[in-house]
C-alpha cells in the first residue's frame, strides 16, 4: 500500500513514522524539513521507546503520484492549499483521511473528491515538534476513524487495522460528526482558554473587556484546572459545547465534561497545539475549532455566551499574529 502524508508537522510525522517503521511504503510531502528528513529520516522520542525511520521524501505532490491512502495533517489554516496539493495524489480508489482538528475539513475535501473517498480521523495524542524531523511523543496516540456522511465500510476497518499493526490504537466510529463534537468538548476549553489566558481572565468575563498591554503567559492544561475561576470557565465552555451538540442531534451526555476534566488533571503542564502555535507566532485554527462550532450553536438557538466571548478574544489575538 502506498501512503502519502500531507502536512508533516508533529501529527503527520508521528503517524507517518509509525506506519513507516511497520514496513509500509510511506511518502512525506515536505517543505522546510525536506533536506533534514531526506538525509536523516524522522526521529520519534517517546515513553514507549525512541526510534528513527526513513520515509520517502518529496517536495511536490507530483513526485509522489496517485496513492492508495492519503493522510492529511495540515493545520486547517492551510486548507486553501487542498486544490494544489491533493489532486495529484488521489485516484478513483484512493482513501483520503483528514486527521485535522475541528469542523468543516471533510466538507472542504468533498468539494474536490467524491464523499465515498473521504474519511476523518480524530487523534488523541500529545506531540511536539522539537526540531526539523524530530518529534517528541508525550503520551496517548489513539485514533478514532470514521466515514464522512456514511456508515463504516470494509475499507474503514482495513485502514484501522493498518494503524493497529503499526502500534497505533485505532477504533472505528459509526458517527463521525458526533465524534467531532465530543473532541470539541475538550479542544474548545483547553486549546481556546490556554491561548485566551494571554489576554487575562477579565477579557473573557467582563462586560467591557480590556486587553493587557503585554500578553500574559499562556496557561497549560493543569493550570486551567485550578479548582477556581479558570476551571469554572472550562466547565461552562464544555457544557455549552455539549448543549450545542445535543441540539444538533448528536446526543452527548453531560457527564463527559466531568470525565474529561478528571482525565486532564493528570496531564499537568501539557500545552495544547493551539497554545504552541500562538507562542511561536503562527496563525491559529480559529475557524475550524471555534468559529464554526459557534455558528452551528447559534443556528440551533443554543445560548453560548462563554463560547462567544472566547471567540472574540481569540479572533483579536489571532489578528495580531497576521
Amino acid at each position: 500500500m502506498k501512503i502519502a502524508v500531507v502536512g508533516c508537522g508533529a501529527v503527520g510525522s508521528y503517524y507517518g513514522a509509525m506506519l513507516c517503521r511497520a514496513g509500509r511504503d510511506v511518502y512525506f510531502l515536505l517543505r522546510s524539513d525536506y533536506e533534514t528528513v531526506r538525509q536523516r529520516g524522522v526521529t520519534i522520542h517517546s515513553p514507549a521507546g525512541d526510534f528513527n525511520t526513513r520515509p520517502h521524501t518529496a517536495r511536490a505532490p507530483e513526485e509522489i503520484g496517485v496513492s492508495d491512502l492519503v493522510l492529511i495533517a495540515l493545520k486547517t489554516t492551510a486548507n486553501d492549499q487542498f486544490p494544489k496539493l491533493l489532486p495529484p495524489l488521489v485516484g478513483p480508489h484512493t482513501a483520503v483521511v483528514t486527521l485535522q482538528n475541528g469542523l468543516g475539513n471533510e466538507e472542504q475535501l468533498a468539494k474536490l473528491f467524491p464523499v465515498g473517498q473521504i474519511l476523518g480521523g480524530l487523534c488523541f495524542v500529545g506531540l511536539n515538534r522539537t526540531a526539523p524531523g524530530v518529534i517528541q511523543h508525550l503520551g496517548e496516540g489513539r485514533i478514532l476513524l470514521g466515514e464522512f456522511q456514511r456508515w463504516p465500510e470494509p475499507r474503514t476497518h482495513d485502514i484501522a487495522s493498518l494503524f493497529r499493526h503499526a502500534g497505533v490504537v485505532c477504533k472505528v466510529t459509526d458517527n463521525l460528526a458526533r465524534a467531532h463534537w465530543e473532541k470539541l468538548v475538550w479542544n474548545i476549553p483547553f486549546n481556546g482558554l490556554g491561548v485566551a489566558s494571554a489576554a487575562g481572565y477579565g477579557a473573557l468575563v467582563s462586560q467591557s473587556p480590556t486587553f493587557n498591554a503585554q500578553p500574559l503567559p499562556c496557561l497549560a492544561s493543569g493550570e486551567l484546572l485550578d479548582r477556581g475561576p479558570w476551571e469554572k470557565l472550562v466547565r461552562e465552555l464544555m457544557l455549552e459545547t455539549i448543549a450545542a451538540a445535543n441540539a444538533l442531534g448528536h446526543q452527548i451526555n453531560a457527564s463527559l465534561a466531568d470525565n474529561m476534566i478528571e482525565r486532564t488533571r493528570g496531564l499537568g503542564a501539557y500545552k495544547a497545539s493551539t497554545i504552541l502555535d500562538f507562542e511561536a507566532g503562527r496563525s491559529l485554527e480559529v475557524e475550524s475549532l471555534f468559529l464554526a462550532p459557534l455558528r452551528l450553536a447559534r443556528q440551533a438557538n443554543v445560548p453560548t455566551p462563554r463560547m462567544k466571548a472566547l471567540c472574540e478574544v481569540l479572533t483579536r489575538l489571532d489578528a495580531k499574529l497576521r
